[in-house]
């Protein structure tokens, strides 16, 4: 697989990434241990250096798992976990956002241990906190660097000038939100910023939460734990009124022999050199096409097709639910 630099960090990754939250955590039950390890090295094997996961997923036990799969092969890959959450060290119930300084150096302690590893690759502040300047999280994960326990700083859902002030402070290498064929609302100002300011982009749920992959109707049914069930985007009508886009990427994946999946990854990989998509999957046959992507190219002409194809349609439904929506962009 192809390696690209997120922004001007010199952090050197495989174009795709491995999202390794639903493995643990959001889309129904957690896999088995076994199963889980199974998939995580059998994306090393495709050639995948870049994971991803985060205290919160689980909680805890996705690190856990990204830890023990990836030991053997540590030395190889890059490994990306987050902060920013208040979680009872009991339950693991979340108990609002916390990025105060001690409590991200608290977290990285835990995440050391979890991940089983001496350095975290890339830190993640994974919401933006109301109640702590920028500053000082960029501040605390500065210091972090400083003390060699992690490399690289990066923020999650945040807003561009959020963006502009950690930046100052401590480089941030990698913003990780969500972009696909069916959410465009970085284009407007966050992907310009990131051009300017040199630091890569980490688009998680390029496959709009599995439904460009073609395989959810109105029809299908989610497990009782599964997070779609509360998201807008996903109810039965919205579902069969944005069935007209994955028509449109049928077709056009019908001309190129790949399928609507590996489309929407290779449009994310042919936007910017610095765009590193983040798919994630609980199945080996997935896990295969996902990586396939990086071999698809899309010609001038392809990109110009899919505009025009994505121009005559209206996605219905809001991405969030609204008490979540309050949480990104700030």
């Amino acid at each position: 697989m192809q390696k690209r630099k997120l922004g001007k960090s010199n952090l050197e990754v495989s174009a795709l990434g491995l999202g390794c939250m639903g493995l643990s955590f959001g889309y129904g039950p957690a896999v088995d241990k076994p199963t889980g390890i199974s998939l995580i090295r059998s994306a090393v094997e495709h050639g995948v250096t870049f994971f991803d996961t985060a205290e919160v997923y689980g909680p805890f036990t996705n690190e856990e798992l990204v830890g023990e799969a990836l030991a053997p092969f540590r030395k190889q890959v890059v490994i990306a976990t987050k902060f920013g959450f208040d979680l009872d060290p009991k339950t693991g119930q979340q108990q609002g956002l916390n990025s105060r300084p001690e409590h991200i150096k608290q977290v990285a302690e835990a995440s050391l241990k979890r991940l089983k590893t001496d350095v975290i690759d890339l830190f993640y502040q994974h919401r933006v906190d109301p109640n702590v300047p920028i500053e000082e999280v960029a501040g605390a994960v500065k210091d972090l660097i400083g003390q060699g326990k992690v490399r690289h700083f990066g923020l999650s859902e945040a807003a561009a000038q959020t963006i502009r002030r950690a930046h100052a402070v401590q480089p941030v290498t990698a913003l990780q939100s969500e972009y696909s064929l069916w959410w465009r609302e970085p284009e407007a100002e966050i992907l310009p910023t990131l051009e300017e300011l040199g630091i890569g982009l980490v688009p998680f749920s390029p496959l709009g939460k599995g439904f460009l992959t073609g395989a959810i109707d109105e029809n299908t049914a989610f497990d009782k734990t599964d997070f779609r069930n509360v998201v807008p985007r996903f109810t039965p009508e919205a579902r069969k009124a944005n069935q007209a886009l994955v028509a449109l990427l049928g077709d056009i994946a019908a001309r190129k022999q790949a399928t609507p999946a590996q489309i929407a990854l290779a449009w994310l990989l042919a936007r910017k050199p610095w765009i590193v998509p983040i798919p994630g999957t609980t199945k080996l046959h997935r896990l295969a096409e996902n990586v396939g992507a990086a071999g698809v190219l899309l010609t001038p002409e392809d990109l110009r097709d899919i505009e025009r194809t994505l121009s005559k349609v209206a996605v219905q439904g809001a991405r969030y639910p609204e008490h979540l929506q309050k949480m990104v962009g700030r």
